[in-house]
């Protein structure tokens, strides 16, 4: 049974990961994370249900389009929408994103109103030094 968050709240004492549990970049940034002194609220996208609106919202806090969050060489994506799909509205890049949530192209990592997309777990600890530092 999926959870379903509501809004996003944007608590600075608090770090939400939002990862897919079943890639290994998604279980070594949360690994990461843990080892950190906050409090971590783990969204694991192939367990927890992330809304519309809150893909919406972290796109917003990325300061960035919705359909740069999509991976649009994922072997999913590729098999739904094809390899060149006409996909033009944000409406449509966030019912790909709530429908098939593992075609997210890296962990999100938000604290208080910042947020950053994880290449690779280590970025969590210059994320963490810059969030302790403001």
């Amino acid at each position: 049974m999926m959870e379903d968050m509501g809004v996003i709240s944007t608590d600075d004492r608090e770090i939400k990961l939002f990862y897919n549990g079943d890639t290994n970049k998604g279980q070594q940034t949360f690994a990461y994370l843990k080892s950190s002194k906050k409090d971590v609220l783990n969204i694991d996208l192939s367990k927890t249900k992330v809304t519309a609106t809150q893909w919406a919202k972290l796109a917003q806090l990325l300061d960035k389009p919705i359909k740069e969050l999509v991976n649009s060489e994922h072997p999913t994506f590729i098999e739904e929408y094809g390899k060149n799909p006409d996909i033009k509205n944000d409406d449509d890049w966030l019912k790909i994103l709530e429908i098939n949530p593992k075609v997210l192209t890296q962990p999100i990592l938000v604290n208080g109103e910042q947020a950053m997309q994880i290449d690779t777990p280590s970025e969590i600890m210059t994320f963490l030094e810059e969030t302790m530092e403001s």
